[in-house]
C-alpha cells in the first residue's frame, strides 16, 4: 500500500497485521479523493480520521496538503502503524494520534472546541457504527460549516440517513459503498 498523490507520492505505508484492519486500496482511495476534491479544497484542511487503521486516508490527505490530521483508533497495533507511517513520511508535526474508542474521542475533541473540514468514518464492516458516529459528529458540532464527511461501508449495509446531514455523493466500488455527507444547511449557505 502506497501514498497515491502529493508530497508523499509513492511512499510505502505499513498496516497492522490481521483481519481487524482493511486498508483502503489505491483504487478506492483514488475514488474517495476524486469525489472529495470536487467539493472541497484539501490543502489547508483540518482532517479527522476515525477508525484510522493504518491511517491511509488521513495520511493521503496530509500528503495532498491538509494542514493537520487527528487519527483515532482503539487498537494498539493500529496506533503503532499510524505512528510509524507518520514518521516515515515526516508528518509527525502535523498530526495527533489518539488511542481511544471513537465515541470517547469525539467527546474529548468536542470539549476541546475542535472542528474539522474533512472527516473519514471507516469502521469495521462487522461492527458498523457509522450512523451513530455521523449523528454524534453533527450533535457535537465537529463538522466545519462547509466540511465533508466520508463514510465507507459494506455495500449491503443500510444506507444512512441523519437529519442534520445531507448525502451529496454515493458510489459502490466492489464490496464498498462510499458516501459523502455535509451539514444540511451548508449548500444553502454556499449559495448565498
Amino acid at each position: 500500500m502506497r501514498i497515491i498523490s502529493g508530497s508523499g507520492h509513492g511512499r510505502r505505508l505499513i498496516a497492522p497485521r490481521g483481519w481487524d484492519t482493511r486498508p483502503a486500496t489505491a483504487r478506492v482511495r483514488a475514488s474517495i479523493f476524486s469525489r472529495i476534491a470536487s467539493r472541497l479544497e484539501i490543502a489547508g484542511c483540518r482532517v479527522l480520521d476515525l477508525f484510522a487503521g493504518s491511517g491511509s486516508l488521513g495520511l493521503e490527505a496530509l500528503s495532498r496538503g491538509a494542514a493537520s490530521a487527528v487519527f483515532v483508533d482503539s487498537s494498539r497495533a493500529a496506533i503503532a502503524a499510524i505512528t510509524r507511517n507518520l514518521h516515515v513520511l515526516g508528518l509527525e508535526a502535523r498530526a495527533q494520534v489518539m488511542q481511544l474508542d471513537v465515541q470517547r474521542a469525539l467527546t474529548e475533541l468536542s470539549a476541546a472546541g475542535e472542528r474539522f473540514h474533512l472527516i473519514f468514518v471507516d469502521p469495521p464492516f462487522a461492527q458498523d457504527s457509522s450512523g451513530e458516529v455521523l449523528a454524534k459528529l453533527s450533535r457535537l458540532d465537529l463538522i466545519n460549516v462547509h466540511g465533508i464527511v466520508m463514510v465507507r461501508q459494506f455495500y449491503r449495509a443500510p444506507e444512512l440517513e441523519v437529519a442534520e446531514l445531507e448525502r451529496v455523493n454515493q458510489a459502490t466500488l466492489g464490496d464498498h459503498r462510499i458516501a459523502l455527507y455535509r451539514r444540511a444547511h451548508a449548500g444553502a449557505a454556499a449559495a448565498v
